[in-house]
């Protein structure tokens, strides 16, 4: 059996296709064996990577093809570029810390949230996107059906859990609860992302339970980083760059 062969069998299709493109290129013949061989396990090793990262991202379901790149930060908004960076970065993920943003419509509180998420999985990280409501909806029906256990051990276990949409409608008592277990569960041991349209000072009306307000904005408001957006919508600017899906980004213009 030949070395591609056996490479093959082996499922490294990084160093499969490295010695192959090696034997077709002369060139490679007058590196070292040791500098060969590198060329070769670099070649698996960045597919490894890439491959998880992908899946990654497919599993954090970010609502936006967001990467930090694509953050505009010559937009005047109050990002801060070097919060921003540093949080690119994945260190507060990894210390278990929150970031809160806030904002207008359309100032891209979105935007900036699936580019920290898209971020966290290039550091290894998990992350998990879900939109408030239709969030709170699905702890609810599982509440119903017996999955709700099952479902609060896999988020608590989420490395970075960003809830967007944050008190577009108030919670009920037993959204309250379940948010308030949900963040017990991951405090001081995971990261967890909130944006919301709402000023940080109206957040504790969103729950109609003022105790569980006040531990749920306990839990969120401790060892965060907050990111309190301004101006006009960018939906209105002459880029749509970071307000749109990437399909539509890539699409000509209507006429």
């Amino acid at each position: 059996m030949s070395i591609s062969e056996q490479l093959r069998h082996l499922h490294l299709p990084g160093m499969l296709a490295a010695h192959e493109e090696q034997l077709q290129d002369p060139r490679f013949q007058e590196l070292s064996f040791e500098e060969r061989f590198g060329l070769i396990v670099d070649r698996e090793w960045i597919k490894r990577q890439n491959a998880r990262q992908e899946r990654l991202l497919r599993a954090a379901k970010l609502r936006l093809q967001a990467a930090p790149e694509d953050v505009d930060l010559g937009v005047p908004r109050g990002l801060d570029r070097g919060l921003f960076l540093s949080l690119c970065e994945g260190e507060w993920v990894r210390r278990h810390q929150n970031v809160l943003i806030t904002g207008p419509t359309g100032v891209g509180k979105t935007f900036i949230a699936c580019a920290l998420g898209h971020a966290a999985c290039r550091q290894g990280l998990t992350a998990r996107y879900h939109r408030v409501g239709r969030f709170l909806a699905e702890l609810t029906v599982a509440m119903g059906d017996g999955t709700y256990p099952r479902l609060m051990d896999t988020l608590a276990r989420v490395n970075l859990l960003i809830l967007d949409d944050w008190g577009l409608d108030p919670l009920s008592g037993a959204q309250g609860r379940a948010l308030l277990d949900l963040l017990d569960d991951r405090a001081g041991r995971t990261a967890t992302l909130i944006a919301s349209q709402l000023p940080f000072d109206h957040w504790h009306g969103v729950i109609d339970n003022p105790n569980v307000a006040d531990a749920v904005l306990d839990r969120l408001i401790h060892s965060s980083h907050r990111i309190a957006l301004t101006g006009p919508s960018m939906r209105t600017q002459p880029t749509m760059k970071e307000v749109m899906p990437h399909s539509e980004r890539t699409s000509p213009p209507h006429p």
